[in-house]
Parts: C-alpha cells; structure tokens; sequence
C-alpha cells in the first residue's frame, strides 16, 4: 500500500494534465518505464521494462530505504546517399527514473541482472528475529 500512494497514485494530481488533457501529453514526461513489484516473505523483486536501453546507460542505487532505478537512452541516427551526402539526421533521447521505497533490505546483498528489455532486481529482506519474548508480570 505504501508503494501505491508514492509511486503514482497522485498522478491524476498533474495541473498540465487535468489543464490541457490530452494535448498536454506532448508536453509532459509521460513516458514511465512499467514496473512490477512484488514482496515476497524473504525479499522484494522488482521487474522494469527498458526497451532500447543499454546495461551501462542504468543506474541503480539503494539508500534511506528507497531504490531508485534511472536510465538515460540518447539515439543519433543519420541517413546518407551514395556519395556520402547526409539526406536525414534524428535524434532523440530517453530519460526515464522510479523510485521505490522498500525498507528493511540487506543492501550487500541485492542483485540485478538486464536481458532483453527487462531489468531484474532481487533485493533480500532482513531477518527478523522470529522467537518471542515473554515478559513474566509480577
């Protein structure tokens, strides 16, 4: 629940969204890498979708008990003809970033792993001491 209410659930709160609606889109950064996360008993795995993204352009890190994911994609491509002449050049660039929070990890031992689009993170809970303590009342 908690990562429900800081991950996007005020997003419906955008001024140029509810202002311009939908011509406003062009305007604003709507481009959001899709992202699942689960909790399991002994960790939380995060999966996020980043088409077109290499392994070095992601940046991962974990501090104050929040991860945060982002990747920045910069695309040059230029078309030339036969005789070397530059018919068309595009660019266009991608910057996208998440942040989760998700307390209670073993920092050291989170791991990632990015094929095929798709960005793996497993990040182990801490172990919580499981035996009871009783207090005797006098």
């Amino acid at each position: 629940m908690a990562n429900e209410l800081r991950n996007g659930a005020f997003d419906m709160l955008d001024p140029m969204e509810s202002f311009f609606g939908d011509f406003g889109k062009n305007f604003t950064n709507t481009s959001k890498m899709k992202t699942d996360v689960i909790e399991n008993d002994n960790n939380f795995e995060v999966n996020a979708e980043l088409p077109g993204f290499k392994k070095n352009d992601i940046d991962l890190d974990y501090r104050n008990d929040t991860l945060s994911i982002h990747a920045v994609h910069d695309l040059n491509k230029d078309q030339k003809d036969k005789d070397g002449q530059l018919i068309r050049s595009e660019r266009s660039s991608s910057n996208v970033s998440r942040a989760f929070y998700l307390p209670n990890v073993e920092s050291d031992k989170i791991s990632a792993s990015y094929d095929g689009g798709i960005l793996k993170i497993t990040l182990p809970k801490e172990a919580k001491d499981k035996a009871k303590h009783e207090i005797n009342i006098d």
